[in-house]
């Protein structure tokens, strides 16, 4: 593994292929760009597709803006089959008759689930309780209790249906489980369904469309070229740094009126701090007064 380049920084969105894990696609990446430097912003089943979101060099301490961002997925349901990972991946624990059922039959159960809910991870997950992932807990056999998390579901719609699978759109807050979402519907149909197929659209604002399939990743050339500029990356309020205000951000201090070219856009939360080029210099919080705090650096004081 050759040293980490200091000018390759920025956030890459790749297509993630089936088969694979997110880390097995973050180690991918790390040779291709020839830098250790490289994480994901939130995880995807091997099996699924789609959107992957990585921050490479300095980029990884942005991370935490973007795994957290609301997420969409297109995907199929399988009803009349139960697994223990609720997808057809997992043991087949149950198979039963589907009943006649059109496509606003499903949609009308989907409806169900949209707005503020709470939901059980699956045993079959990466959540930890108690220190250990649960998938090794349900590999020994163990069923543990497990909290439910209040997730949002801002869409849930059948595209289609052809018995007995149902195509969907599910968008999402972070942390919420397409492969729950199935195996509840399943159960208030009274047949079972699991999760047959996933692909992430979209995280936030980024779409699969400007995503790269892994495969095109194979030099540092490569990844350089494809690389999103920080400043580019985030969704977050913009404030825009005169070259005096850029110094005072390098150096941790406070920011306020005089050191901004407009007027900061919010009184309160995370603004990422622009230098006249556009490039991002820090992320910083607002504070009341006009004042904004950096917290995390991402430039060296020259």
């Amino acid at each position: 593994m050759a040293h980490a380049d200091r000018d390759v920084k920025g956030v890459l969105l790749v297509d993630k292929p089936a088969g694979m894990t997110s880390h097995d696609v973050v180690n991918r990446i790390r040779r291709a760009a020839q830098t250790r430097r490289v994480g994901h912003t939130g995880t995807l089943d091997p099996a699924a597709t789609g959107l992957l979101i990585l921050c490479i060099g300095p980029a990884t301490r942005l991370s935490e803006f973007l795994t957290g961002l609301d997420k969409t997925y297109e995907g199929t349901m399988r009803l009349g089959v139960t697994t223990d990972s609720y997808d057809l991946d997992g043991v087949v624990q149950a198979e039963r008759s589907v009943p006649q059922l059109d496509a606003q039959a499903i949609q009308d159960i989907c409806n169900r689930f949209i707005g503020a809910i709470q939901q059980v991870p699956p045993m079959v997950s990466a959540v930890k309780v108690d220190g250990e992932r649960l998938y090794q807990r349900a590999r020994k056999g163990e069923v543990v209790e497990r909290e439910p998390r209040g997730i949002h579901v801002h869409e849930f719609s059948v595209l289609s249906y052809e018995a007995p699978d149902a195509r969907f759109r599910l968008r999402c807050s972070s942390g919420a489980y397409a492969r729950s979402l199935c195996h509840e519907v399943g159960e208030l149909l009274g047949c079972g369904a699991a999760l047959a197929g996933l692909r992430r659209t979209a995280v936030g604002r980024h779409t699969i469309d400007e995503a790269t399939p892994l495969d095109q990743f194979d030099a540092p050339e490569a990844v350089s070229a494809k690389l999103v500029p920080m400043g580019a990356a985030l969704d977050l309020p913009r404030v825009v740094l005169i070259d005096a205000g850029v110094q005072v951000a390098l150096s941790g201090g406070v920011l306020d009126r005089r050191h901004f070219r407009d007027a900061c856009p919010v009184d309160q939360g995370w603004v990422q701090l622009l230098d006249h080029a556009g490039d991002l210099v820090a992320v910083g919080e607002a504070l009341l007064g006009a004042r904004v705090q950096p917290r995390r650096v991402l430039r060296e004081r020259h």
